[in-house]
């Protein structure tokens, strides 16, 4: 157990070390938080507008970074023996899988984390086309982002520490601090009860997200102990776009009784079941009880996806 924590945290540190987490998830942020401000003209319908599409950015954000993180932590460690100087000590090979898919999603949840609460601030900034943007907010919003940097840039120049790892966690701090601050003040400035506005359904809609990017991260995990990054982003495009549409592909055949669709059908994830932002416009609700069905779910077909990946990294020369 020792080991497994070990190798976990140092996956984790080292993947908040990458420029790559860094961009991923500040430009996501930033630009969710900015769709959030402008106007749309849809007739009414820009709140939902704008809950699609932020919830979308950090559906894609998800799965570029569950990609570029798994090359990164096991396809690179591979190619420069560092996988091999690891299991050369009495470390057994599915203990270092599981170890280094657990820092992986480490990583992931941190940055969803911080979208989530941009996602949730970009709710509350959302405006038809009676209202107007609250440039205020928004300002104070990519005020703390820059705080983030600044304070990463002080302690790189004088401490000589990390920059991108100390950016990362100051930023997940002060964008934190900024949506609490933000929540309590209206669009003209004036006191308001705490997060006021805030549509807090969805926290449920992104944590269905957050588990469909744990799904993700063990595809790329399981491509990347054969792949480097370029296959692995293909191998995942492919079951992305395949698992949107599996519904239609294979759903009918499948409750048809035929076998081979019913093979399909469970092999290709339903990506669908975790795309719920319909049930967000007039008045709806994700219960509890569906996200629990679904968090059960991705753990079934992560299990299996990881599964997998460990029979194919236990036939892989590492020399």
């Amino acid at each position: 157990m020792q080991s497994f924590i070990a190798i976990a945290l140092n996956g984790f540190l080292e993947l908040a070390r990458q420029p790559i987490v860094l961009l991923l998830t500040t430009t996501s942020a930033v630009a969710i938080v900015f769709l959030s401000s402008i106007p749309y003209f849809g007739l009414g319908e820009d709140p939902k507008l704008v809950k699609d599409m932020v919830l979308a950015v950090m559906f894609l954000t998800g799965l570029f970074g569950a990609v570029l993180c798994a090359s990164n932590t096991l396809a690179r460690e591979i190619r420069t023996g560092t996988a091999l100087a690891v299991l050369s000590k009495p470390v057994g090979r599915a203990n270092f899988l599981l170890a280094r898919y657990t820092g992986l999603v480490a990583v992931l949840t941190l940055t969803v984390f911080v979208n989530l609460l941009a996602c949730l601030l970009a709710s509350r900034l959302a405006f038809d086309s009676y209202g107007e943007a609250d440039l205020r907010a928004v300002a104070v919003y990519f005020g703390s982002v820059l705080v983030a940097y600044l304070g990463a840039g002080f302690s790189n120049f004088f401490l000589r520490r990390a920059f991108v790892s100390d950016a990362l966690v100051a930023m997940v701090a002060t964008t934190t601090l900024a949506f609490v601050a933000i929540n309590f003040f209206d669009h003209e400035g004036n006191s308001q009860p705490f997060a006021k506005g805030v549509d807090w359904r969805i926290v449920h809609a992104g944590l269905l997200v957050l588990f469909a990017i744990w799904m993700l991260a063990a595809l790329a995990l399981a491509s990347s102990t054969r792949l480097e990054m370029v296959a692995t982003l293909g191998v995942c495009t492919l079951f992305f776009l395949l698992g949107l549409m599996s519904d239609y592909l294979v759903g009918r055949p499948a409750l048809e009784g035929r076998w081979w669709a019913q093979v399909l059908y469970a092999v290709l994830p339903n990506w669908q079941k975790f795309w719920l932002s319909d049930a967000l416009v007039e008045g709806g609700a994700i219960p509890w009880s569906y996200v629990a069905k679904a968090f059960g779910y991705a753990a079934t077909y992560t299990g299996a996806a990881l599964a997998v990946g460990l029979t194919l990294f236990e036939d892989r020369e590492l020399s």
